[in-house]
C-alpha cells in the first residue's frame, strides 16, 4: 500500500485493484449524490440528514434508484424529494463514481456524484425542509467537513477544483473511521459509470 497526500488533508491510503477485490460484496446498491453549488456566492447547499444512514450528517442530496431509473433521473427526483429544487438532467454534471463499504455489512454502495454547479432561484426554486433533509447553505469555505461523512473532505474540495473523480472507501462499522481508501483523478468519462 501507498500513502497519497493531498492539500489539506490527513494522508489516503492508495489500494491496489487486486488487493481492494477482498472487499467484494454479495450485495450492492446504486446511489445518486448531488452537490448544489451556486456559483455567484460561492455557496453549497447541504441537507442534515433526519433518518436512516448519515443521520446527524450534512450531505448532499441523493438516495437509491427506483426501478427503470437512470442515475440522472433518480438525482433529479431526490434533489426535488429531499429539498424542493427542480433540476434537469442536462444541467447535471458527472464529478465522480464512489464505492463504499463497511467493514461488517455484506453491501456496497456505488454511488453516482454530480454537480450542479450553477444555482439560481429563478430556474431551480427555493431550498424546503422535508422528512428526510433540512437544508442550509454553507459558503465554500465553510463547508462544516467536521460534521459530515470522513471522506468528503478528501474529495468535495477536489471536485469545487474540477477534477473527475473515482474513488473507494472501506468505513468502520462505527461509520466514521476510515480503514482503507483511493481517491484517483480520471481522465475518460466512461470512467465515471
Amino acid at each position: 500500500m501507498n500513502s497519497t497526500h493531498t492539500s489539506n488533508s490527513a494522508p489516503l491510503v492508495v489500494i491496489e485493484d487486486k488487493q481492494y477485490e477482498g472487499y467484494d460484496r454479495p450485495y450492492s446498491k446504486e446511489l445518486t449524490l448531488c452537490i448544489i453549488y451556486d456559483r455567484e456566492n460561492r455557496q453549497v447547499l447541504l441537507g442534515m440528514k433526519q433518518r436512516g444512514l448519515g443521520q446527524g450528517k450534512w450531505n448532499g442530496f441523493g438516495g437509491k434508484l427506483e426501478a427503470g431509473e437512470t442515475v440522472e433521473q433518480a438525482a433529479v427526483r431526490e434533489v426535488q424529494e429531499e429539498c424542493g429544487l427542480t433540476v434537469k438532467e442536462e444541467e447535471l454534471v458527472k464529478v465522480a463514481h464512489l464505492t463504499f463499504a463497511f467493514t461488517s455489512s455484506p453491501t456496497v454502495l456505488h454511488t453516482h456524484v454530480f454537480l450542479l454547479p450553477s444555482y439560481s432561484p429563478t430556474l431551480h426554486g427555493i431550498p424546503v425542509p422535508s422528512a428526510e433533509m433540512v437544508p442550509r447553505w454553507f459558503r465554500e469555505d465553510k463547508i462544516p467537513y467536521e460534521e459530515m461523512w470522513t471522506d468528503d473532505r478528501y474529495w468535495w474540495p477536489r471536485v469545487f477544483g474540477g477534477e473527475k473523480l473515482r474513488g473507494r472507501f472501506l468505513f468502520e462499522d462505527d461509520q466514521v473511521g476510515v480503514r482503507e481508501s483511493e481517491i484517483r483523478v480520471i481522465t475518460e468519462e466512461q470512467e465515471l459509470y
